[in-house]
């Protein structure tokens, strides 16, 4: 049997932001478009990164206009910056919005048309120029991932790009940008986290190089995630979740997800909803589906969540851990219901057909129907 996994060099700890510069250079650039969050131009860590290209004597270009769920529109505009500024690498700062659309101009700048043509499997064909990535949140495991998630804003769909070129040269993880995040975008990007590996370990396509990432990362999030949530000053527990991003970015970029992430895309190519909040609110509800496909993974999660399954079947152990999902949710203050966010009910048939598509089903450890995604929508409301 032969198992694969492929990442980016990875720089992690505290003040490894102040090396992108040198990152930069590393890689032969020397003039680098930066994407970012338009809620990050005003951190201090901000100038920190910048003076750091100056320094080396790079020139740059600050793209911000991008939105939560990016658009292909918005790959458009940062795409003809891109060039006329004559870039020569992608930085990409922020959560996953930034970077998936940092990707998607680094894919266009050297492959033709449009981004719709890229949605798939392996449909890059060029190599693209350099890629920096630092994560701001903890998190959508983009910086390490083969992944690029763009809505399609004809078809208001979110569409899923997947190809190994697209997995960063350099992922920069320092866990003091987190400092500064509300407690309601941790709770939906840690959720978020907590999602990544619980897919990627009950997986198809899981194997024991991703097993190891996942299982960590969900035994992080059970023990860090409600301290990293209650304050915004502890950081040992902003490092663990930093940690436990990195690592279950690492498990599902080899591994994929499954059909938490294929219905929560649906969801979000139709509305503006916090993609971590959609897939809190789901995860327990696909867990449920999913235990009889791996009864003994699901006992292992309960385990690596921190509950007791002595004398407990693997059945009786799986459904322990998928409650405790859901305490973990209740406690941080996460939505319990889609009709929280909004009336998503009369257009649970079109997303149901579009999660079905969604390469992320491929993956899904048990095998699922359109009425089977259109019920697990409806417990979900």
């Amino acid at each position: 049997m032969i198992n694969k996994f492929v990442m980016p060099e990875v720089i992690f700890g505290e003040e490894s932001i102040s090396q992108l510069g040198e990152c930069c250079a590393r890689v032969g650039a020397m003039n680098v478009f930066i994407v970012c969050d338009p809620s990050i131009l005003n951190e201090e860590w901000l100038d920190d990164i910048l003076k750091s290209c100056l320094n080396k004597g790079l020139k740059y270009t600050l793209f911000h206009e991008l939105t939560i769920n990016p658009k292909d529109f918005e790959v458009e505009k940062g795409l003809l910056l891109y060039k006329q500024f004559e870039c020569d690498a992608v930085i990409g700062i922020g959560g996953g919005s930034a970077i998936d659309v940092a990707k998607a101009i680094a894919l266009l700048s050297t492959n033709h048309g449009s981004i719709q043509l890229y949605e798939g499997i392996d449909k890059i064909k060029a190599p693209l120029p350099p890629q920096i990535m630092v994560p701001t949140t903890a998190g959508s495991g983009s910086e390490v991932s083969q992944f690029s998630i763009i809505i399609d804003s004809t078809r208001k769909k979110k569409m899923t790009i997947v190809s190994k070129s697209l997995i960063p040269d350099i992922a920069i993880i320092d866990p003091k940008t987190l400092s500064s995040k509300e407690p309601q975008l941790t709770a939906a990007t840690g959720l978020d986290v907590l999602t990544h590996a619980i897919e990627a370990y009950v997986s198809v396509a899981a194997t024991p190089l991703t097993d190891v990432q996942a299982q960590s990362a969900i035994s992080l999030v059970a023990e860090y995630l409600r301290p990293s949530v209650a304050s915004k000053l502890n950081n040992k527990a902003k490092s663990k979740m930093a940690m436990a991003s990195l690592q279950a970015g690492l498990a599902f970029s080899n591994a994929i997800l499954g059909a938490v992430h294929a219905m929560s895309h649906a969801v979000g190519g139709r509305f503006p909803f916090s993609h971590g909040e959609v897939n809190a609110v789901l995860l327990p509800h696909v867990m449920e589906f999913n235990l009889i496909a791996c009864p003994e993974k699901f006992a292992t999660i309960a385990k690596l969540l921190g509950e007791n399954t002595s004398g407990l079947t693997t059945m009786q152990a799986g459904l322990k851990g998928i409650e405790h999902v859901r305490n973990l949710s209740i406690d941080i203050g996460a939505p319990q219901r889609l009709s929280e966010m909004g009336s998503v009910e009369e257009y649970i048939p079109e997303m149901s057909v579009v999660a079905l598509q969604d390469a992320c089903m491929i993956t899904n450890p048990r095998d699922i129907t359109l009425k089977e995604v259109e019920a697990l929508f409806r417990q979900a409301l």
